[in-house]
């Protein structure tokens, strides 16, 4: 029988005891979380009779079995239809971008439509996202909108990020453009147009779930418990945390970010060191803001390209369902993407909070200033995955490094992988099938 000591109380980590409790091989679980509360970046914050996420997150997948394992553990769910909106210059135009061109001003609707039907570079190999963008979509539409709206959400030149972020992404065809300049609104990305989410207490309620179904006597989750060391003892493992406290483990599950972990493991090699620095990845900033009116109407999220406001996007809780809406105002989840030191961190919360205000008046979801209250800001140092030009052979060498100390690396940021929610789990049940008790 084993001792489990679990890294990291998000999603990734509680759904790595989850799937693990039924090994018969597992004798305990230990899941410990530097925070006071689980979740993560799944989490729900509740302020001033308020709630919401940390960033928009919505529940579907082509993962079938992962989405509806997702849903049973709901105790109520709310069934939508997806209504995104890009703000472009004065114009609401339906997201994605290459469906609804017609919205465009003429001169970049014949310049996206003339470079998307003469395109220089649809025979070329994509070796970064820019490439990519340019390869399926042509010159127009990178230029117009997919250019400068990943410039401003990754804070990084997308011809130094490779195509994992983008590569699913599908090519419209000639006909799909003919008929997006003709004015026929086209729906885009099926798969994700009807999706689902918690009845109540936001998305943390699916995290909240899986917790309820762990099983008491063989799991337990220490909050307050920031993982400070980590050595090797043997064929074992202990872990101190901040408060002075040691777990005893056979194996580690680490969904901590890895520079956490490589910060606290004490036999880390000076080529792993090396690696993980070289990994990059943004923050984010999330102010939940209200206005005393709604210019923005039943959508949920808009993308926002242009560089003079500050926010990339916006989500609206209200379309989530009436637990999440109060009559005669309007709530929203403002995001800004930072990294450490650089302008947006530098210029402070106030600064911050004065910009958002004045973005939203921008793109006319407020009248003035003074109509945007600031319910809570909350800012989060681990939000996004950058896969610069490094990621694949920094991660390899990585794992390569964890999987021979048998230490097991899972979750978005434990694996630096920019998962979904159905993707965590998908992986956190892989982990749990392929380890074998008497190997460990």
């Amino acid at each position: 029988m084993k001792k489990i000591v679990v890294l990291g109380g998000g999603l990734s980590g509680i759904s790595s005891a989850y799937f693990l409790q039924e090994k018969p091989w597992v004798e305990s679980i230990t899941v410990l979380e530097k925070e006071s509360v689980t979740g993560g970046l799944c989490r729900s914050i509740r302020k001033g009779g308020y709630i919401y996420d940390v960033g928009p997150h919505i529940l579907f997948s082509k993962d079938k079995e992962m989405l509806n394992l997702m849903l049973s553990v709901l105790d109520e769910k709310n069934d939508l239809k997806r209504s995104n909106e890009i703000y472009y210059k004065g114009r609401h135009i339906q997201y994605p971008f290459e469906n609804d061109l017609s919205k465009l001003p003429e001169e970049e609707l014949n310049y996206c439509i003339q470079a998307f039907n003469h395109n220089p570079y649809e025979n070329y190999e994509a070796q970064n996202m820019i490439q990519f963008f340019l390869k399926t979509f042509g010159e127009g539409i990178t230029n117009t909108y997919l250019r400068p709206y990943n410039e401003k959400i990754w804070k990084y030149d997308p011809a130094f990020m490779n195509t994992s972020m983008v590569d699913r992404i599908p090519k419209p065809t000639q006909d799909d453009i003919r008929r997006s300049a003709a004015g026929e609104t086209i729906d885009g990305y099926l798969h994700q147009l009807y999706f689902s989410f918690p009845a109540d207490g936001g998305i943390q309620s699916v995290v909240d779930g899986f917790k309820k179904r762990l099983d008491g006597k063989k799991c337990r989750i220490c909050t307050d418990s920031t993982v400070t060391k980590v050595e090797k003892n043997g064929s074992g493992y202990s872990v101190t945390t901040a408060d002075g406290k040691r777990y005893e483990a056979d194996l580690v599950v680490s969904t901590i970010p890895v520079q956490e972990l490589t910060a606290a493991y004490s036999a880390v090699d000076s080529e792993t060191k090396e690696c993980v620095s070289d990994l990059h990845y943004n923050s984010i900033a999330i102010a939940f803001v209200k206005t005393p009116y709604d210019l923005c109407g039943e959508h949920f999220a808009y993308m926002v390209p242009d560089k003079n406001v500050i926010f990339h996007r916006i989500s609206k809780m209200d379309f989530l369902g009436s637990s999440y809406h109060k009559e005669g105002e309007a709530t929203y989840m403002v995001e800004v993407t930072y990294r450490k030191d650089d302008h947006i961190d530098a210029m402070g919360d106030g600064k911050l909070l004065e910009k958002i205000k004045q973005g939203l008046c921008d793109i006319e979801f407020a009248k003035s200033v003074d109509d945007v209250e600031v319910i809570d800001l909350t800012k989060y140092q681990y939000a996004y995955v950058i896969y610069d030009l490094h990621h694949s052979a920094n991660m390899k060498k990585i794992r390569d490094f964890y999987g021979k100390q048998g230490i097991v690396l899972n979750g978005r940021f434990g694996n630096f992988e920019y998962w979904n929610m159905d993707r965590v789990l998908r992986e956190s049940l892989n982990m749990a099938e392929q380890l074998d008790g008497e190997n460990i």
